[in-house]
């Protein structure tokens, strides 16, 4: 499960207000927005980006989605916020487009072999 610091997501919200929120704060569908949302309030926190640049980039992506038909029903919204947040972590020279591309491929190994319901793992053999 992950966890999110209330005054944290109230930050994110004020700088980016177009996060999908209920009255008690940020919403979810699925437990990876969760984590995606949390990883950027984290790199935030860690000084990596200023948070009118990361609505800069996040509001490029959907821009970039829409255009490309994405009808933004809000039901992408977090998969824009995915694609902002692996953009800006290789701008900033945190990771680069391989070792980001390396993890997706060990994640979807991982989950290959994962019964459904059981958490996903990355093992070693992942990564082959």
């Amino acid at each position: 499960m992950t966890t999110i610091d209330p005054a944290a997501a109230r930050r994110a919200q004020e700088a980016v207000p177009s996060i999908p929120c209920d009255a008690e704060g940020p919403v979810f569908r699925e437990p990876w927005e969760a984590q995606a949302f949390a990883m950027t309030l984290a790199l935030y926190d860690r000084g990596l980006f200023k948070w009118p640049e990361w609505a800069a980039i996040l509001g490029d992506e959907i821009k970039k989605a829409q255009a490309a038909g994405d009808p933004d029903t809000g039901e992408t919204y977090y998969q824009h916020w995915l694609n902002a947040l692996e953009r800006i972590v290789t701008e900033k020279g945190a990771t680069d487009p391989a070792t980001l591309r390396r993890y997706h491929d060990a994640w979807d190994h991982a989950a290959d072999r994962t019964p459904h319901g059981a958490p996903i793992e990355l093992k070693p053999e992942d990564f082959r």
